[in-house]
């Protein structure tokens, strides 16, 4: 498969991640910028490294690097690694709405074929005023339901001694604030 059709096709599953995506985002040129790309046609595997930058629409994918691999069914699977503050970050405006969905993570993997999305590593996904943290988010495309832990994956333990998961919902029907992770009590 073409280079240029391979990454249509991985920021099209990508742009599904985000619930209730801008549609319009799919129609939208693919841009990727990068330090550098080596591609294996054999194995079919894309790695894009340094400074990676994918855009499309409103859709924003930010990391050190972007592996994009293709099974022989046809379905892709993104991983991006690290960024500026060792987190890889995608962005993208909601349908119908001025909002954006932002999620940060160590390590953000799509899977086209399960359209689920992991986010692994100091994960955060912010939709308008709400915000949910943990070590391990996942968000599956096929029933928009969320599932955040503080192991590495369900049913797991982390090594870290972080503490739970912590959430912050806003009121519905309410123009959002931006979203704070909340204070313990007694701290200032």
């Amino acid at each position: 498969m073409p280079i240029r059709l391979l990454i249509a096709c991985l920021s099209m599953t990508l742009a599904s991640m985000a619930a209730h995506a801008e549609r319009a985002d799919s129609k939208q040129p693919v841009n990727i910028e990068a330090d550098r790309v080596s591609v294996d046609d054999r194995n079919k595997t894309h790695t894009f490294e340094g400074n990676v930058i994918l855009s499309q629409g409103t859709l924003s994918i930010r990391g050190n690097r972007l592996v994009v691999t293709q099974n022989e069914d046809g379905f892709q699977k993104g991983v991006a690694i690290g960024g500026a503050d060792g987190r890889a970050s995608f962005r993208q405006r909601r349908e119908g709405r001025n909002e954006f969905v932002e999620g940060l993570a160590e390590k953000i993997e799509y899977d086209g074929r399960t359209e689920k999305a992991t986010l692994v590593g100091r994960a955060e996904v912010r939709s308008g005023g709400d915000l949910v943290k943990g070590q391990y988010i996942e968000y599956d495309g096929m029933t928009e339901n969320y599932l955040v832990t503080n192991g590495r994956a369900p049913g797991t333990s982390s090594s870290e001694s972080s503490p739970r998961v912590k959430a912050v919902i806003q009121p519905k029907g309410i123009p959002s604030a931006p979203a704070t992770t909340p204070q313990s009590p007694g701290s200032n």
